[in-house]
């Protein structure tokens, strides 16, 4: 085996290595941009501006990276068992409409410190329950997860849709869309609690929902690497067959890891209908899911890394946003551009550079080894 294979220190594999893909991601991206006329220099001064330059633009881009969080953790916990969950849209549209149908049917009868913990649960179970039938089609009838979860995403906002328009739209309104929440059922802002303590922040979209997903952060360190039913899980997603031979139920782990899956995903709702919509819309998910899957890859789907890679992606909307308003000619479009070859380098191209960096690494340490043999 040559020194070039030799596994990467953690510090390698965990650190410098996704922060050169971001940097080649970034590279290219400029590129793209000079061949279209832009200043990459500009750009990224608009979109760093516009991201953390002011208490607003920092509240949008923490409001980003609070989606991408719960996505992100989404695919990370079923990836670890193996699975590779890309029905987030669905399980997150289908929280949605489980906290939307709590919310209009109790809403006005509850107070928000009782009401808020039962949308959070209705979020997260109805997320579950959408992603465990494509759990149990995988592990007990062989059916493949990629294309389960595929065809519910499409069902599920076919159902949206459904329910919107025959249902839950107020007959004296065209907009596909509920009726407005009671002030109980809305997470409280984080400018609005600032209020209360005499602070003043501008508006924006951030919610309590931030730490509602950093505890999930924290749960799911502890549930992967610290419960047995996580080292369960991890077990079956390493090697399914030592698993059962080891006395695990590989398919009991896989309904567990999908529902588990699918609850984050559904939290989704609570950031985006409870926290700033207030009411059940048509496509709030907005490709949050599939960003989750770039945010896992990027992630290296760690709960810490997670959060950072959130983070990075909460930044390209938010700053995108004010790209699209500051700079003439530079559209939406290439935001997404960016976005694509960050996912590409960062996750799909990952460890392309695994050997150049265990060349240089080897270069190193036989030029450590040198003087002391003289």
């Amino acid at each position: 085996m040559s020194q070039s294979l030799k596994p990467l220190p953690r510090w390698i594999d965990v650190g410098l290595l996704p922060l050169w893909n971001l940097a080649v991601a970034l590279g290219v991206a400029g590129l793209v941009l000079l061949l279209i006329g832009q200043s990459p220099a500009q750009a990224l001064g608009v979109l760093l501006n516009g991201a953390l330059g002011s208490a607003r633009g920092i509240g949008y881009t923490l409001y980003y990276t609070t989606t991408f969080i719960f996505t992100g953790l989404a695919v990370a916990v079923a990836f670890h068992a193996g699975l590779f969950n890309i029905g987030g849209e669905g399980q997150a549209t289908f929280g949605g409409l489980g906290l939307a149908l709590l919310a209009l049917l109790l809403g006005p009868h509850l107070p928000a410190l009782v009401l808020l913990p039962l949308l959070v649960l209705a979020a997260a179970l109805f997320g579950m329950a959408w992603a465990a039938v494509p759990g149990y089609l995988q592990a007990w009838r062989g059916s493949h997860i990629v294309i389960t979860t595929i065809m519910f995403n499409f069902l599920a906002s076919s159902l949206n849709v459904y329910l919107l328009v025959n249902w839950l739209r107020p007959g004296d309104s065209m907009a596909v869309e509920s009726q407005a929440f009671a002030d109980s059922a809305r997470m409280p802002s984080l400018h609005s609690l600032a209020e209360m303590v005499g602070w003043e922040l501008p508006s924006s979209p951030l919610n309590l929902s931030l730490l509602l997903a950093l505890l999930a952060c924290v749960f799911v360190q502890w549930f992967l690497w610290k419960s047995g039913p996580g080292y369960a899980l991890r077990a079956v997603g390493s090697s399914p067959r030592a698993a059962h031979y080891a006395g695990i139920a590989p398919k009991r782990q896989v309904l567990l890891a999908m529902g588990l899956s699918g609850a984050l995903a559904g939290l989704v709702a609570v950031n985006e209908i409870s926290g700033v919509q207030g009411k059940l819309t048509l496509d709030f998910v907005a490709g949050a899911g599939f960003t989750g899957i770039a945010v896992a890859l990027m992630g290296r789907n760690h709960p810490v890394g997670i959060v950072l890679a959130s983070l990075l992606f909460g930044m390209l909307y938010q700053g995108g946003v004010e790209l699209s308003f500051e700079i003439p000619g530079f559209s939406r479009d290439m935001v997404v551009t960016a976005q694509g070859l960050i996912v590409l380098f960062a996750g799909a191209m990952a460890t392309v550079s695994v050997p150049l960096f265990g060349r240089v690494l080897a270069a190193f340490e036989k030029k450590e080894k040198e003087p002391a043999h003289g």
